[in-house]
């Protein structure tokens, strides 16, 4: 089983919730990525983050809690992801190239909010963006 780690980047504009998502090909997600061999899930998630959006202020303000996504993929390639969440001021995002690709590991980003996410995110993500939600207090 692979098992990854994420977190959901919740940025308060005017009120409103808006949600940090990641695009690779056709698909969107919340910053996440692999944890490493003797990593803690936490300090993979906060790595994920920083490598893929540039964000390194990042307020935990709801504690270390988390969601995790029943297994998907097949075979040897079944993954678990963990998620938690956190707040940030920051807007701009930065996405960095990765060495091993060459490039982004994604194409796109977008902050959206709640409404857009759930249009945007599998069935499997939605289950995490209504946890986060709710959690924060996002209505």
């Amino acid at each position: 089983m692979i098992r990854s780690a994420g977190i959901v980047i919740v940025r308060i504009e005017q009120g409103e919730c808006r949600f940090l998502l990641l695009r690779s090909y056709r698909y969107w997600d919340f910053p996440k990525g692999g944890i490493l061999p003797g990593e803690d899930p936490l300090e993979a998630a906060k790595r994920e983050v920083r490598e893929e959006s540039g964000l390194s202020r990042l307020d935990f303000r709801w504690g270390h809690g988390f969601i995790e996504t029943p297994p998907y993929r097949s075979g040897r390639h079944r993954k678990i992801a963990r998620y938690y969440l956190a707040e940030t001021k920051q807007r701009e995002i930065l996405m960095s190239v990765n060495p091993e690709l060459g490039r982004p590991e994604h194409e796109d980003y977008r902050w959206a909010t709640r409404e857009q996410a759930d249009r945007l995110l599998s069935p499997r993500l939605r289950v995490v963006l209504d946890w986060a939600a709710d959690t924060a207090g996002c209505h």
